[in-house]
């Protein structure tokens, strides 16, 4: 490679793709960032385009949500562990792959527009195009205005909060109309993000009533809205049953084939006609490609996913590699011709792992036909419950209760990146098994100049008549 130009490879997006892509490639390719750090011919630099400084392990949401696990555990920061990377924190609003030029917009030119979002041009011999995915929603009136999502950190403490504050407003009113809104807590979507959420908050908000005096376990009502025939189905049609009669079993009301139609008014009116105040209403239905992609000009497939060969390359484009939820990638173990990996973190990481490695390999000079295709055989889904309750259905195995709990719980301390990051979950869940839970409500932490703002007369204090 010395008579080559530097190599600058950028990696947009800093999720399961991104992080593991990057981690692979500082190990790959050590001594070609040394030269390239120092400024010297045939040396590689990595740049990682991410909004936030930080990977977010999404399986562990739930417990953080719960207040299982602290929510700086649950998130890996970028610069701690991509210390031979140059992190920029921004977004990638548009790509010209012919002048290999991504458009960036960043916190500084922001700033420096006042506030209207201009770009700064970044440069790249070659792209990794892993921005993941983000939350679909549908044209349901209301859900603009009520929803809550669940798809990262801020989201889900922040729907912990909420929960909390729905105890806190029970408690204090004597309506009851009001009342019983702030304790009908509504789902929407039953998938991993969809149950694991409403499993791990029913466990807390059960829990939480025995300090609340005139509020009890019962007097909470979960309601979890799918539109298809079965919830969980990447642990199987028998897990999912079981789940479902387990869910059921706590008195959380499972409703199947029924569709969300409407939340205006904080009233969530489902397709089979009835109708439920609630002031909690979480949409985790499902997610779509991040809208970078359309941006591309790269090849899409019909769902708006990038399409690429079995060696990660988008297909008919040079210099560009995606991975995971951006990225539909043939399923070489699948008996279909047409069939693609399912976009999951199982098959992000490893997916992440074997691009890294191609790209590396085609930095040092391997033909892009000597490259090595992915290839790997589904394992298997494990879910939580909720405390010490799960399903798994591995490598053929069906398990429930504790041990599919465990199973849970080792799996993912086993994926989470770091010892550092392992280390600290682990301690914690060590620590949550001997004490009781926290069941404190930080919510004022989304406002936190509030208070200053009403004591230096900015603001009206409430209203205490």
């Amino acid at each position: 490679m010395a008579d080559r130009e530097p190599a600058r490879i950028l990696v947009v997006g800093g999720g399961y793709v991104g992080l593991y892509t990057a981690l692979r490639l500082q190990k790959r390719l050590k001594n070609q960032l040394r030269r390239g750090a120092r400024g010297e011919e045939g040396g590689v630099r990595i740049t990682v385009l991410d909004p936030d400084p930080y990977m977010t392990y999404q399986p562990f949401l739930p417990e953080a949500a719960a207040g299982s696990i602290s929510p700086r555990h649950v998130v890996v920061p970028l610069r701690r562990v991509l210390k031979d990377c140059q992190i920029v924190i921004g977004e990638a609003r548009s790509l010209d792959h012919e002048r290999r030029v991504a458009h960036v917009s960043t916190l500084a030119t922001v700033e420096q527009t006042g506030g209207k979002g201009g770009t700064v041009e970044v440069p790249y011999t070659e792209l990794v195009l892993a921005p993941g995915s983000v939350s679909r929603t549908l044209p349901v009136p209301g859900l603009a205005e009520h929803g809550i999502g669940f798809k990262t950190v801020e989201e889900a403490i922040g729907l912990r909060n909420h929960v909390l504050e729905q105890l806190d407003i029970a408690s204090s009113t004597r309506d009851p109309a009001v009342r019983d809104a702030a304790l009908t807590f509504v789902f929407v979507g039953g998938g991993y993000a969809g149950v694991e959420a409403l499993a791990e908050l029913e466990d807390m908000a059960r829990y939480a009533c025995r300090y609340y005096h005139n509020v009890g376990p019962e007097d909470l009502r979960f309601l979890l809205v799918e539109a298809s025939d079965r919830i969980l189905p990447e642990v199987g049609e028998a897990m999912g049953r079981y789940a479902l009669r387990e869910l059921r079993g706590r008195n959380i009301d499972v409703r199947l084939e029924t569709r969300l139609d409407s939340c205006e008014d904080r009233v969530a009116t489902l397709s089979d006609g009835s109708r439920h105040p609630t002031r909690t209403l979480v949409w985790t239905a499902g997610v779509k490609p991040h809208p970078i992609l359309a941006a591309s000009g790269l090849p899409l497939n019909e769902r708006g996913r990038l399409r690429c060969a079995p060696t990660l390359r988008v297909e008919d484009t040079d210099h560009a590699w995606s991975a995971g939820d951006a990225a539909a990638v043939p399923d070489l173990t699948a008996d279909a011709a047409d069939a693609l990996c399912a976009p999951n973190a199982q098959h992000a990481v490893r997916q992440a792992r074997r691009l890294a490695d191609n790209l590396a390999d085609v930095v040092e000079g391997t033909p892009p036909g000597e490259l090595t295709p992915y290839r790997h055989s589904y394992a298997g889904s494990v879910a939580s419950l909720g405390l010490h309750k799960g399903v798994a259905h591995v490598y053929g195995r069906k398990l429930k209760g504790y041990p599919a709990w465990f199973m849970h719980r080792a799996y993912h301390l086993s994926r989470v990146p770091t010892f550092n990051r392992k280390a600290r979950v682990l301690a914690e869940w060590v620590l949550s098994g001997l004490f009781k839970r926290e069941i404190v409500s930080l919510g004022s932490l989304e406002h936190p100049r509030a208070e200053f703002e009403m004591a230096a007369g900015s603001v009206p204090p409430p209203d205490t008549k």
